[in-house]
């Protein structure tokens, strides 16, 4: 079955939490695609990735750097899923119905909790996965930025 995890950014920008998360779903071996809300956050948070770390490295890509079945982790505004992807992360507005993340073994759903546009978006999200029975898990940040699973 697959496992939607909701992180609720209160404390931290994506761009904080993203690379972070990406370490650790990287370091699972398994591929990863990055759905983002649109082009122009694609390529920030491509770059981004390139430069938050000095000690780190994620190889990844986006439809700008080409051989997209190659990256292990592919930023994406589309549907595009050319790497054969097992986690699909959604942020920044993006989304997907229950019919393309069952093709998924886990979901990061990122959003941030300081825009009411994406609480409404999660919410409607939580109780259309809810619905469908899905397996669905709920972070919240506490005051250092750490996770905290919630009820």
């Amino acid at each position: 079955m697959t496992r939607i995890d909701f992180y609720h950014l209160q404390n931290c920008r994506l761009e904080d939490v993203l690379p972070k998360l990406l370490e650790k779903a990287y370091d699972t071996g398994k591929k990863v695609v990055v759905k983002i809300g649109n082009e122009e956050r694609v390529e920030f948070l491509n770059s981004l990735l390139w430069t938050y770390n000095d000690t780190s490295f994620l190889p990844h890509g986006s439809k700008k750097d080409g051989f997209g079945e190659l990256q292990p982790i592919w930023l994406t505004a589309g549907d595009d899923i050319p790497n054969g992807a097992a986690f699909l992360f959604l942020a920044d507005g993006a989304h997907a119905d229950w019919e393309e993340m069952k093709n998924f073994e886990r979901i990061f759903n990122i959003f941030d909790g300081n825009s009411e546009e994406s609480l409404v978006q999660a919410r409607q999200l939580w109780k259309n996965l809810k619905n469908q029975k899905a397996d669905v898990f709920y972070w919240q940040q506490n005051e250092n930025g750490s996770w905290q699973q919630k009820g």
